[in-house]
């Protein structure tokens, strides 16, 4: 059973920085892509970033060259650092695997002065 727990979420100013993680288990996770998505009421799934299960990354527009995403296989973690923080960030974020929904509880990320 593919379970996923993300933490790491908070409050933060304009400008700031937080670090997102992921703990993942029930499945193969150095062989599985995953991906990062956030929910508003205007975007209930808005993709934010995917690293592939070679290393290789990708990144939605709003958050490019602000956000970076990375992975510890050995300890089945998936990590998401958040630079220069702006208020259209304000969402619940999800760790998931590409083309499923997300299962865990997601981390609240509020920016906010």
């Amino acid at each position: 059973e593919v379970q996923l727990v993300e933490s790491g979420g908070g409050l933060v100013q304009p400008g700031g920085s937080l670090r997102l993680s992921c703990a993942a288990s029930g499945f193969p996770f150095r062989s599985t892509d995953m991906t990062w998505v956030r929910h508003t009421p205007v975007k209930p799934l808005d993709w934010v970033s995917t690293i592939r299960s070679d290393g290789t990354t990708g990144y939605a527009e709003s958050v490019k060259g602000r956000f970076t995403v990375s992975r510890d296989n050995a300890k089945n973690m998936l990590y998401l650092q958040m630079n220069n923080l702006t208020f259209d960030d304000t969402a619940m974020y999800y760790c998931a695997v590409p083309g499923r929904e997300p299962s865990g509880p997601g981390t609240q990320v509020t920016v906010s002065s």
